[in-house]
């Protein structure tokens, strides 16, 4: 479903991807880790076209996208969270949820519509809040939702437009314990129809969604493998860990 083949990116002298490849097949679990300057983020960039590669190819579903904006890269299919919340925190639950099914179903330009007017999109709204399990807050604006309730929109956002990849980056950054359970059973739930690819410090996490696992190590992939092969490496364990297998 997607394909990273021998990306290179630098800048200036310093090299931050180094000849990575990366496959997905239809419905994949897959995760990337590794220490912090590692290329993680700057890989999932790379994927969406918010940098450009200096070498390698993109390709989705066989298309390829390396030459492709963002915006067509989305509507190709390829969707993505950031680190950081990227919602409209003055809108309702609802309106964000509108907005981008709108917009993903090319509605968008028609801006004389109300909401109200367009039962189709409630009906998507209304679907989208249950998977999320936001639906006890539709219309409460965003800004008053819990950080956590926040990160779990923004996945609804990304949902919205029907992709056929999924990129996480930290979905549970600076969660209370209670949220991180929260949202790895969200992204649990996600159907097969969506592969994911997710960036995530917390190795629970990590191990508990995961069915196969990418190490980055100064841009390079130390090792990828299923769960069981990374956690017992014990060169991930030295580079990664900072320590030794039993």
């Amino acid at each position: 479903m997607l394909e990273a083949l021998g990306l290179r990116k630098a800048f200036g002298a310093l090299e931050v991807t180094r000849d990575v490849s990366l496959t997905l097949p239809a419905g994949a679990r897959h995760a990337v880790v590794g220490p912090n300057g590692s290329g993680k983020t700057t890989l999932f960039d790379l994927l969406t076209g918010e940098i450009g590669a200096d070498a390698g190819e993109i390709r989705l579903a066989g298309r390829d996208l390396t030459r492709l904006p963002p915006d067509a890269r989305a509507r190709a299919g390829l969707m993505r969270s950031f680190q950081k919340n990227n919602l409209f925190p003055d809108l309702t639950v609802r309106e964000n949820l509108g907005l981008a099914v709108a917009i993903g179903k090319g509605w968008g330009g028609v801006f004389w519509r109300r909401f109200e007017g367009m039962p189709r999109l409630g009906d998507r709204i209304e679907e989208l809040a249950q998977s999320i399990r936001v639906a006890d807050s539709l219309d409460r604006a965003v800004r008053t939702l819990p950080y956590g309730v926040q990160r779990q929109l923004e996945i609804g956002l990304a949902l919205a437009v029907t992709p056929k990849v999924l990129l996480l980056d930290e979905p549970t950054a600076g969660m209370s314990t209670e949220e991180t359970r929260a949202m790895t059973a969200l992204i649990g739930s996600l159907p097969r129809e969506i592969s994911l690819l997710i960036i995530e410090h917390d190795m629970g996490v990590v191990f508990e969604i995961a069915e196969r696992i990418t190490v980055l190590d100064y841009g390079s992939i130390l090792i990828e493998g299923e769960p069981a092969e990374v956690r017992g490496s014990e060169l991930v364990r030295r580079r990664y860990f900072g320590e030794r297998a039993p």
